[in-house]
């Protein structure tokens, strides 16, 4: 791999060179390394791009990495991959993609990700998101995710969309089981003219059920971000959904909470709040010899973590 290949892999996946245990990186349109191990497999699927991971029961203190990188402008490529994780295992998931475009041709990466998740199981799912590239070509994501949580088990969903994305259409559908639980925070930045849109839609469909969405974004310049959260409660649950943005520029923010009771004993609560930098913010910063832009970026970055 070259220095532009290793710089995408540290951005979206803290990668400094081929992880231990299972991985599967895929670069330009293609599987560049792939390993498995006696608890996780990763197999090629049949007929569509993409790879199937099956973790088995009762695996602990293991991860799997399967970044993607784009490097050459003008691909674009859809790939499906399914998660099979069995019952009681803890695990680590670290996906991703880095795209860069030096050329005037559209790269696009559009990841279809489908998670069958087993009794008492608990994943933790990191996903980041990273553009860079000098060239006039856009940067385009479209990342799809279903999850389907059995009795017990739980999802934590760190998703990032760090910089240089022109375009995002981002669907996150998630079914919660009897007792499960299901915890997605999306922290997102926009500059420039770059557009996103995110959906989520989590249904609360067991007994003692609890879900959360944070969603934390931040709008710069001309940039335009739309998200809908939507919590639907079918059995006795707990929801919670809270949105928070900081607007910059001539940014256009809209962020469109719901929540949807069809069980007496659903307890559902959504709060959602725009705003700028607070002034006395910068000025305390400053005050300790911050220059205003170096204040802001401190104030951003501490806001995205």
């Amino acid at each position: 791999m070259n220095d532009i290949d290793r710089s995408l892999l540290e951005a979206v996946a803290s990668l400094h060179e081929i992880p231990q245990g299972a991985y599967n990186i895929r670069k330009d349109g293609q599987s560049e390394a792939r390993n498995s191990t006696d608890e996780i497999r990763i197999i090629p699927k049949e007929g569509v791009d993409g790879i199937e991971i099956h973790i088995a029961p009762g695996t602990v203190n293991q991860s799997v990495h399967i970044p993607v990188i784009l490097a050459k402008s003008g691909i674009q490529e859809s790939v499906v991959n399914d998660f099979y994780i069995g019952e009681g295992s803890d695990v680590l998931i670290v996906a991703g993609c880095g795209i860069h475009n030096s050329g005037s041709e559209d790269s696009a990466h559009s990841g279809v990700h489908t998670f069958y998740v087993g009794k008492g199981a608990h994943v933790k799912y990191v996903e980041k998101h990273y553009g860079q590239g000098e060239g006039t070509g856009s940067r385009i994501m479209n990342p799809t995710t279903a999850v389907y949580l059995e009795e017990g088990a739980t999802m934590e969903m760190d998703m990032t969309q760090i910089r240089g994305i022109d375009s995002t259409n981002r669907e996150t559908t998630i079914h919660v089981g009897k007792g499960a639980e299901a915890v997605l925070t999306e922290r997102l930045l926009t500059h420039g003219t770059q557009k996103a849109e995110s959906k989520v839609d989590i249904f609360l469909d067991g007994e003692d059920s609890t879900a959360r969405i944070l969603s934390r974004s931040v709008g710069q310049d001309d940039s335009e971000q739309v998200f809908f959260p939507c919590m639907t409660g079918n059995d006795k649950c707990f929801g919670h959904v809270q949105c928070d943005s900081i607007i910059m520029g001539n940014a256009k923010i809209s962020s469109i909470p719901a929540i949807r009771a069809n069980c007496t004993d659903a307890q559902l609560i959504h709060e959602a709040a725009i705003g700028k930098i607070a002034g006395d913010q910068l000025l305390k910063l400053m005050t300790l010899g911050l220059t205003e832009e170096e204040a802001e970026e401190h104030i951003l970055n501490g806001f995205l973590k």
